[in-house]
């Protein structure tokens, strides 16, 4: 009888494994098309009753992903989503792809985490790879994870095989197919790590592992804390621009000619999605066990989050030079996804914008074609539905907002018809001669 480690080798090779999927969302379902693109079966897991029924049916719940694509896996039997959890048990590599979101407090909510690995303990088999892509602060695999999957007997490089590897996930992104994307792997041990890289390398041209597991959930924290501190200085050198009066956006095309030792980033009215406005303060809060403070990663913190008010405080501004108070100003905003060309409002600057306003007495609408609707946030009270993008309803505005700027908006058309427009990200650039007055 093979040992459990050559047993999965062998399955994984011949793409005989099942895989399981936790968490069916924006990083677990295009997990899921890549797995089955490859010739595995696949069972996805989620507890959200209404996503598994759709699924079921043939039916995406993400603007970029196809039905098409879904209903395809579904119909030739490649795929199945379920709530049972009992049924983890079948799958020979599960791979978690839960949030993990920050409490009120901005420390880590693992929950999910906790919740699903519970529900993999219970059916926990021999012979099994469990990989955490979920974001996280460094040493949870360790610290976390193993402990729990262990509380049972058996153990993480003879019986079962555990690695962590960050998800890479670009919504909407369609330059970098998942295949193309180096995959970052660490293990818990060496056998860990050997079948963790067996089973990655089905899935893309590249994998990268490294020494630990701790070293892999740091990598994907540095990517994003990166980003957030450069956004964080464009922003800051945004306001300092806007006092001085100068375009900051010339700037950074200027500064991009540079072909050594300058990334551009751009300003924006605040950040959004699943991992910048929040990987960040996984790190800060492990660095206190540490006594270390984080004073960059959170002063760039500090700076992005002030965005939406530094817009709100742009609009108050722009409304008073015509005359016009903010109570009652019918303001619409556009776009209220957190990029442009997805359907994903996680962590969105245009809902805190729109709450603010709200706040201040605004009457206020958005239109965006990928967010026909929303309500039941986690963090907002209030439900809207995008209003029809007219001609006449240009016309009954005060001032209309730019926050998200999809390619489907004709901003020469809207510059034309409309009154005021406060533009955060540069989206009407190429306007000439438009009828609003236009604040960059």
């Amino acid at each position: 009888m093979m040992n459990p480690q050559d047993a999965l080798l062998n399955k994984i090779y011949s793409h005989a494994a099942t895989v399981g999927v936790i968490g069916l969302g924006y990083v677990g379902l295009p997990l899921v098309l890549r797995c089955v693109e490859e010739g595995f079966t696949v069972l996805g897991f989620d507890t959200d009753e209404t996503k598994v029924s759709k699924l079921l049916s043939g039916v995406s719940y993400i603007g970029h992903i196809a039905s098409d694509s879904i209903r395809s896996i579904v119909a030739r039997k490649r795929f199945t989503a379920t709530t049972d959890f009992s049924k983890l048990s079948t799958a020979d590599c599960v791979l978690i792809c839960v949030p993990t979101p920050l409490t009120p407090h901005r420390e880590p909510d693992l929950s999910y985490v906790l919740n699903t690995l519970q529900a993999i303990a219970k059916s926990l088999r021999a012979g099994q790879l469990v990989a955490l892509e979920s974001t996280t602060y460094p040493g949870t695999t360790e610290e976390v994870v193993r402990p729990i999957l262990e509380d049972k007997g058996l153990k993480a490089g003879a019986d079962f095989f555990l690695v962590f590897s960050p998800e890479r996930e670009d919504p909407g992104n369609g330059k970098f197919p998942y295949k193309t994307i180096p995959k970052v792997l660490g293990g818990m041990t060496p056998n860990c790590l050997k079948i963790g890289e067996a089973f990655y390398a089905q899935l893309v041209q590249k994998v990268v592992p490294v020494s630990s597991t701790r070293v892999a959930e740091m990598t994907k924290l540095l990517e994003n804390i990166y980003r957030s501190v450069n956004i964080a200085l464009v922003n800051e050198m945004k306001i300092l621009c806007d006092r001085m009066g100068i375009n900051l956006w010339e700037v950074i095309d200027a500064a991009a000619t540079k072909p050594y030792g300058f990334t551009p980033f751009y300003p924006g009215p605040g950040l959004g999605g699943h991992c910048i406005p929040i990987d960040p303060f996984y790190l800060t809060w492990k660095a206190r066990q540490y006594d270390v403070t984080t004073r960059f990663i959170e002063l760039a913190g500090e700076v992005n989050t002030a965005m939406p008010y530094y817009v709100v405080s742009k609009v108050v501004d722009a409304l008073n030079q015509r005359g016009k108070s903010i109570k009652e100003a019918r303001i619409l905003v556009l776009g209220v996804a957190y990029k442009k060309d997805v359907d994903d409002k996680r962590e969105s600057p245009g809902l805190k914008i729109i709450e603010l306003l709200m706040s201040k007495g605004a009457d206020v609408s958005y239109n965006d074609s990928h967010v026909p609707s929303f309500e039941g946030l986690r963090h907002y009270d209030f439900a809207m539905q995008s209003v029809p993008l007219t001609e006449e309803k240009l016309g009954q505005m005060d001032a209309m907002v730019i926050v998200t700027d999809h390619s489907s908006y004709d901003y020469q058309w809207i510059v034309d018809h409309a009154a005021l427009v406060i533009d955060t990200r540069n989206a009407t650039k190429h306007v000439i001669n438009g009828r609003a007055k236009i604040i960059r």
